[in-house]
């Protein structure tokens, strides 16, 4: 049973939340579950997992949910995951990745575009991978590029082949740019010269059209820090979910018109709602939310429990109110800012000091817990993305009550390191 009992509340009737509230409980189990382990030690809290994949589904109200695998990097947790009714297929982030996890898996979409040819030729020379695998395209370019890669292949397969549309919000004319820069592809003309060129060449099958909408699914309504930023955050977020949804519905009605679509994807973790909503989507990608991680806990529509985290030892107290542990700069990608840095969860009372951070061999942590801690005790942290935990350490530990139930590779530790 999952330690935060309010997670699955009508937050509007409760209000607007801060991310999970840390419980004594928890702290309790993880420490007692590690107790034999040296540190760094990454855990999986199987009941916040389990909770959080269900709540993903109740989010998602009856459209399928596709495994964003790179915020969970873990094959062990993949599996656990599709194995549960209302997820199907992953969202890969390599063409070499979605090989490998092909060997295993029949439906995997590449979520963006790619210049890996040997990975693309050795998908094109095997039917069976081929038939697993859909690639991502955004231009002419890439396509061509495609092409080179096939034409040098004997016998290839047809290659499933997948549109991806910018999901941005465009204003003043195209003069603001409110979203991630992705695809070029950004009206139904553009999409639809496109989808044409993919269906004249019979190498290529086009299957379907991918739209993320990065501005609405990766911003929290609360951005960190920045209070005044949040009714300009949540304007920004209704508008977009308009426009992009009168948009993309254009798209695919156009797109339909050439091809026999297979899917229609968007969204992420933080935009199952509108994403959904939108009668044109046929399923939703999310895997952030399994993990939850600290960039997700300031959204209105949903709270996730903390089920990824990281244990690190402490090996000084240099002063009074202050410990040192082992470890810890284990940035986030993205913006530099204060909402990258790893976030010090249990026991509750610890933050960063400003002046030196998350270190690359040490961290000191302030706070009125540190007194209660002596050298070789634990601090446990949060990361600030999900799955690029698992690029740090070799084996999740997956916590069942106060129990290790099965310690397992990441990516890493299967020596696989794509990204």
């Amino acid at each position: 049973m999952s330690d935060f009992p309010m997670r699955s509340v009508d937050l509007e009737a409760a209000g607007r939340f801060d991310g999970p509230v840390p419980t004594t409980a928890q702290h309790v189990r993880l420490d007692a579950a590690t107790k034999g382990l040296d540190g760094p030690v990454a855990v999986v809290d199987l009941d916040a997992f389990d909770a959080n994949a269900a709540d993903l589904v109740r989010r998602a109200a009856g459209t399928p949910i596709r495994v964003a695998s790179k915020s969970v990097r873990c094959r062990a947790l993949l599996r656990r995951v599709l194995a549960r009714p209302g997820f199907s297929g992953i969202l890969a982030f390599t063409v070499a990745e979605a090989l490998w996890l092909a060997e295993e898996h029949a439906d995997i979409v590449v979520g963006y575009p790619s210049a890996e040819r040997r990975a693309i030729a050795a998908l094109a020379a095997d039917p069976v991978a081929a038939a697993r695998v859909t690639l991502m395209v955004d231009s002419p370019e890439g396509l061509d590029l495609l092409r080179r890669v096939v034409q040098e292949v004997a016998e290839p397969a047809t290659l499933r082949v997948c549109l991806d549309l910018d999901a941005s919000l465009r204003v003043l004319g195209g003069a603001v740019h409110l979203g991630p820069r992705r695809s070029p592809i950004h009206t139904p003309q553009e999409a639809t010269r496109l989808a044409r060129q993919v269906v004249a060449d019979p190498r290529f099958r086009l299957v379907g059209v991918m739209a993320y909408e990065g501005q609405v699914a990766g911003l929290p309504d609360r951005p960190l820090g920045k209070p005044l930023r949040a009714p300009v955050v949540r304007r920004m977020k209704r508008a977009s979910v308009a426009e992009l949804t009168e948009r993309r519905g254009a798209v695919v009605a156009t797109v339909r018109a050439i091809a026999d679509l297979e899917f229609v994807n968007g969204g992420g973790t933080g935009s199952i709602e509108t994403t959904v909503a939108d009668a044109s989507v046929t399923e939703v990608a999310a895997g952030s939310g399994l993990y939850s991680p600290t960039l997700f806990d300031r959204y209105d529509r949903f709270r996730g429990d903390p089920a990824a985290l990281f244990g690190l030892d402490v090996v000084r107290r240099p002063a009074r109110g202050i410990v040192t542990v082992a470890g810890g700069g284990w940035i986030a990608s993205g913006p530099v800012g204060p909402d990258r840095a790893p976030s010090p969860t249990y026991p509750t009372g610890l933050r960063l000091v400003g002046t030196e951070g998350a270190g690359e061999v040490q961290t000191p942590l302030r706070g009125r817990a540190a007194d209660g801690l002596a050298v070789g005790d634990r601090v446990w942290f949060r990361h600030a993305k999900a799955g690029e935990l698992c690029e740090r350490v070799d084996t999740v530990h997956l916590v069942s009550g106060s129990a290790i139930e099965d310690s397992v590779p990441t990516y890493r530790g299967e020596g696989r390191t794509f990204l």
